[in-house]
């Protein structure tokens, strides 16, 4: 019974998480139209992030902000995973339609599965590999890519989306070693400050907040902070933690089913029939790997 609720929690964390990261996504974008680089963006998103998750555990939390000395190394290095996956996915979407580089991203759960099997030694049931298929096939379609030629585009920003599946894979596969100690918004916070730290190295410190900046777009950067980065983040960990790397990584393909939906309830953009038998394929998939007991 408490298996079988941890699960249905599971899916609720990175469904909510796909759902903030849908929602960030437009907000990215129209940042870059107001004159914000990538460079920038992950600056701020980063910086403004850590700076908010350590005001809200020092005074609630203090004792997640406590790690061993010898994980500083391991958390380090899933800071410059994070930092790499926020980066390559920002300059993807600044360069190659949105969709597309949505639908480079979340090659991740075939990366995740294929290194669970190699490397993990672990065993995909039936059902966990046609809902990898189908969610896959569901995000091409959903996103539109079908009509859209691929080959014309920025060849950089497709690499670049190439790189985040890969970033993002790692990331959540480094993430799931992290909560075996760890809790998951510790394992968060430390990739958040050591991202931050790396795009404020290689970056001129703080110049993206020195930059002059309109109210509004001050408004998209805190909700990108927040509501883009710690909380999806967060959650999405929580749900790493309970259903393991390549079932949420599967589950999160519904960034692109709910960002379609935000684009037609809010900008009035319309969908064509095989987006809406993508988002269905997506959500059919996601449903089948709640069919077993057994998580891979």
């Amino acid at each position: 019974m408490e298996q079988k609720r941890n699960r249905k929690l599971g899916y609720l964390y990175v469904f909510c998480a796909a759902f903030f990261w849908a929602s960030s996504g437009t907000a990215s974008k129209f940042l870059f139209h107001r004159g914000i680089t990538p460079f920038q963006l992950v600056q701020l998103r980063t910086t403004t992030a850590a700076f908010s998750l350590f005001l809200v555990l020092f005074i609630w939390r203090k004792h997640f902000l406590r790690i061993g000395r010898n994980d500083i190394f391991y958390f380090l290095v899933l800071g410059a995973l994070l930092a790499a996956t926020q980066f390559t996915y920002l300059y993807s979407i600044s360069g190659i339609q949105v969709a597309v580089a949505i639908l480079l991203q979340y090659m991740a759960p075939v990366l995740i599965a294929a290194y669970s099997v190699l490397f993990a030694y672990k065993k995909l049931d039936q059902r966990t590999v046609i809902a990898l298929a189908g969610a896959l096939a569901g995000c091409y379609f959903m996103t539109g890519v079908y009509s859209l030629d691929i080959l014309n585009m920025n060849r950089t920003g497709i690499l670049a989306g190439f790189a985040s599946a890969a970033a993002f894979a790692a990331y959540t596969l480094r993430s799931e070693y992290g909560m075996q100690i760890y809790t998951p918004w510790t394992v968060v916070f430390y990739a958040l400050f050591f991202a931050a730290l790396i795009w404020n190295i290689f970056h001129p410190p703080l110049a993206a907040f020195i930059h002059p900046h309109l109210g509004t777009d001050w408004v998209l950067i805190l909700y990108i902070g927040i509501f883009g980065t710690i909380l999806p983040f967060g959650l999405y960990n929580e749900g790493i933690r309970l259903l393991q790397s390549t079932r949420a990584s599967i589950t999160a393909t519904l960034e692109p089913v709910l960002a379609g939906f935000f684009a037609y309830s809010f900008l009035g953009e319309k969908m064509e029939l095989l987006q809406i038998t993508g988002a269905f394929l997506v959500i059919a998939s996601i449903l089948l790997l709640q069919t077993r007991k057994d998580h891979a």
